[in-house]
């Protein structure tokens, strides 16, 4: 690993720590939850934590630019990018439920080169350098040689994502067809895939700091993450995370074909 990318892993880590302090001080408290106008939950951990990363990575690095959930774009968008999810699973946090995470990437150039995932709750902490593997609670990870469907264990978000996409009749087929099926959401679907808990993991709607911190993750892991045209996942919209064996025929029964 190179040094630049070390100590950007290393801060990425450290800023970690600091949001699950931040996180497990509010949580299974009551909560002031407010509803943003796009409908979703937003908390004062949410904010807290957003305010106080984007104020370190000032400090430790005033040229690189911030995105994130609450507070939007902030820099050049020639710098090296932080994108950051400060609650990935605001609903299940506020309800006292403990699958919830910070999500941190940075991004050269539009590629994710770190990527960290931190389940406080869970006590599970993923991260990944590009070219030097994943690891799970510092211990390394991959996906599952799972190949067929009938084999796979398969996570999803919401339910009422696929039928307000349209592709319900397609994504009950696999569900129907699969070996398991869980409704994880959120970042854990993506993270099971990677440790090999499951095969695959889609959402049909997603924003750029829901999957930043994923993609480097998946792919040191073996996986791979792409929208639902088979793209890497830019800016936003539908996200499928497999074992790679199984990717393909999934993107093609998401399609109808």
């Amino acid at each position: 690993m190179s040094d630049d990318l070390a100590l950007e892993l290393a801060f990425a880590l450290e800023l970690a720590d600091a949001a699950d302090e931040i996180s497990m001080r509010y949580f299974s408290h009551s909560l002031e939850v407010f509803t943003k106008q796009d409908g979703s939950l937003v908390t004062r951990a949410d904010q807290e934590i957003e305010r106080t990363l984007r104020g370190r990575i000032a400090e430790r690095f005033p040229g690189h630019a911030v995105l994130g959930e609450e507070g939007g774009l902030i820099g050049s968008g020639s710098a090296p990018l932080w994108v950051i999810d400060p609650i990935d699973g605001t609903n299940n946090f506020a309800w006292g439920i403990p699958i919830f995470a910070t999500l941190i990437a940075l991004q050269h150039d539009g590629e994710t080169v770190v990527g960290v995932v931190s389940a406080p709750a869970l006590r599970e902490r993923y991260e990944a350098a590009a070219g030097q593997g994943a690891r799970m609670n510092g211990s390394p990870i991959c996906v599952s040689n799972v190949a067929t469907i009938g084999e796979a264990r398969v996570v999803y978000a919401s339910w009422r994502g696929w039928v307000e996409a349209g592709l319900d009749r397609q994504w009950a087929s696999i569900l129907t067809r699969c070996r398991r099926s869980r409704g994880f959401g959120d970042f854990w679907g993506h993270v099971l895939v990677a440790r090999g808990a499951a095969e695959a993991m889609a959402e049909p709607e997603l924003q750029p700091w829901d999957v930043a911190a994923l993609t480097v993750i998946v792919a040191e892991a073996g996986g791979r993450l792409t929208d639902f045209g088979g793209r890497p996942f830019r800016e936003r919209g539908s996200c499928l995370t497999t074992n790679g064996r199984l990717h393909d025929e999934i993107l093609q029964e998401l399609s109808g074909a």
